[in-house]
């Protein structure tokens, strides 16, 4: 039986290899991340007189769409992008000089690297779900925040996908989407740590056009992976059955936070 740590190396693996095989589509199909990363952006105008000097960093920046959106609120240093999959981190536009930002391929999992020490500005959006232990990592980065720095985070909660999670019930298969954390451990995570200027949790609906259209747009953005096995062929057809009609939305919770370093 392989070891809790060669299973979850195996599952970083994979999550790195699936995003790298569609980071050129990433963009074109990522609308609630981007929809996110803006918000987001939008949020940090107000903090433009109160980052204190030091590190800055978009966390599992992918394509840099959250780094972009801070940036274009904020005056200071661009922030440099974090991720482990470089094939995303290519994705990345460079400015009208030809210039990309600062980038750093390297797997959060194993904690921040050391260049960030006492960070200015922790922003991550849509990353924190892939990482072992989210609320230890959660608890991590808000250690390393400098005194009087900021951290800015959205991630998807365990209230996302009712609809899937209610058929697959009533087809009796597996759920075998992502496990995603739930939102009350990492709001109290951040409250314990962190002066919150917001909290809040997200509710998003989609419309609902069936088992293999949810199923297509997740993979087509490389975000497939899971911890769960793969349904068989007889399973998946009994998911597809027992799907839902349009009338019930796709929905996803993400929680948001803007909080500062007591």
């Amino acid at each position: 039986m392989a070891s809790p740590e060669h299973s979850d190396a195996l599952f970083g693996s994979r999550v790195q290899d699936c995003f790298g095989r569609s980071a050129g589509r990433y963009e074109q199909g990522a609308q609630l991340q981007a929809a996110i990363a803006a918000r987001l952006g939008r949020h940090c105008r107000r903090l433009a007189a109160q980052i204190p000097a030091g590190p800055r960093a978009d966390l599992g920046a992918g394509s840099g769409l959250l780094g972009r959106a801070v940036e274009a609120n904020l005056n200071g240093p661009p922030l440099l992008r974090v991720d482990q999959c470089s094939a995303l981190l290519a994705q990345e536009p460079g400015s009208a000089a030809g210039q990309r930002p600062p980038q750093l391929a390297w797997d959060l999992n194993a904690g921040l690297p050391p260049a960030l020490g006492g960070a200015a500005l922790l922003a991550s959006s849509f990353a924190l779900q892939w990482l072992e232990h989210p609320e230890q990592q959660l608890a991590a980065w808000c250690q390393q925040l400098a005194p009087g720095g900021w951290l800015v985070l959205a991630v998807p909660t365990a209230g996302s996908f009712g609809i899937w999670r209610a058929a697959a019930a009533a087809a009796a298969v597996p759920y075998s989407g992502l496990p995603l954390p739930p939102a009350a451990p990492l709001e109290a995570i951040a409250q314990a740590q962190l002066q919150l200027q917001r909290l809040q949790r997200l509710r998003f609906n989609r419309p609902n056009r069936g088992a293999r259209d949810l199923l297509h747009q997740i993979k087509s953005i490389g975000a497939q992976a899971s911890r769960q096995r793969r349904l068989s062929t007889g399973e998946l057809r009994r998911l597809i059955d027992h799907w839902p009609g349009p009338d019930h939305a796709v929905n996803w919770e993400v929680l948001l936070l803007l909080g500062q370093k007591r």
